[in-house]
């Protein structure tokens, strides 16, 4: 008997912030990080910009966090990239005792056309196990309403089992409010053979006009029954923000309830809406 890999004896609870890009911005990170971390996460992770724009504001971010006694997981983004400055990367990260990233092909530059030496994220999780071993457990990005990009949702899992097959130990997702799209994909993925930790990507909903530009560049659906509802709400940000917390809420019960391997949260860099979302479900 097989165990699924979607069922685990602990789940798996993480925290996705972006780098400041100011003095100011790395102490609310600070204050942010010592309020999430009561929530006892078992890793931070923080995202890179395209191009390498923010590789040090990356670096510093995860040094940050790891200073206040916590793991962290930096974005490891192979987009306009040589192999010669992924290794720096991987092996300045390696010497900081750094033993998570999260591996992705990133977006490139705007006015860019060349993707440099790593077409896709497949490759980098593959040149990271060639240079590193096991020295990194490599998380790795999915979609469960497909990749924005795929000509199709059986081409989008191809690409996914790639990088999987090239060594990634598990998965997030983008985003996503509809439950049923998780489940779908994460049955897909099992009957190509796919057998890594799919975590559920979830993004607390403060904002409705941000979010809705957010989710048409990313491809995340945005159910109509609930943009209707936002929409009415017009300027009124607190009905706006009640009914963002109940929804979210209500999801990650659903995904709970049905032994997804843990969440992991898309912050914004805020640990109010992550917190109360959390209390809710009295985890």
């Amino acid at each position: 008997m097989t165990m699924d890999p979607q069922v685990r004896a602990k789940r798996l609870l993480s925290f996705e912030y972006f780098p400041p890009k100011t003095p100011e911005g790395m102490e609310k990170l600070r204050a942010t990080t010592r309020q999430l971390s009561q929530l006892k996460p078992d890793f931070f992770s923080v995202t890179y910009g395209a191009g390498g724009t923010t590789r040090e504001g990356t670096l510093a971010a995860v040094l940050e966090i790891r200073a206040q006694g916590h793991e962290a997981a930096p974005h490891v983004s192979c987009v306009a990239s040589t192999r010669a400055s992924i290794l720096e990367v991987i092996e300045t990260y390696r010497a900081h005792g750094i033993r998570r990233v999260v591996a992705l092909r990133g977006d490139l530059p705007s006015g860019m056309a060349m993707s440099g030496e790593f077409r896709y994220a497949s490759d980098l999780v593959a040149f990271i196990r060639e240079k590193t071993g096991d020295a990194f457990h490599i998380e790795v990005a999915c979609y469960p309403e497909y990749h924005p990009q795929a000509r199709r949702p059986q081409a989008d899992l191809a690409a996914f089992k790639a990088k999987v097959d090239a060594g990634a130990d598990s998965a997030i997702t983008q985003y996503f409010f509809n439950a049923d799209a998780y489940f779908h994909f994460v049955e897909q993925c099992e009957s190509v053979g796919i057998a890594i930790p799919i975590v559920p990507g979830i993004m607390p909903i403060q904002n409705f006009s941000q979010l809705a530009r957010f989710s048409d560049a990313c491809g995340a659906e945005i159910p109509r029954w609930m943009r209707l509802k936002f929409e009415g709400f017009g300027d009124d940000t607190a009905s706006i923000k009640a009914f963002g917390l109940d929804v979210i809420t209500e999801l990650c019960d659903k995904l709970l309830s049905q032994g997804v391997p843990g969440l992991h949260f898309y912050t914004m860099n805020q640990a109010g809406p992550t917190s109360t979302i959390w209390q809710r479900l009295g985890l």
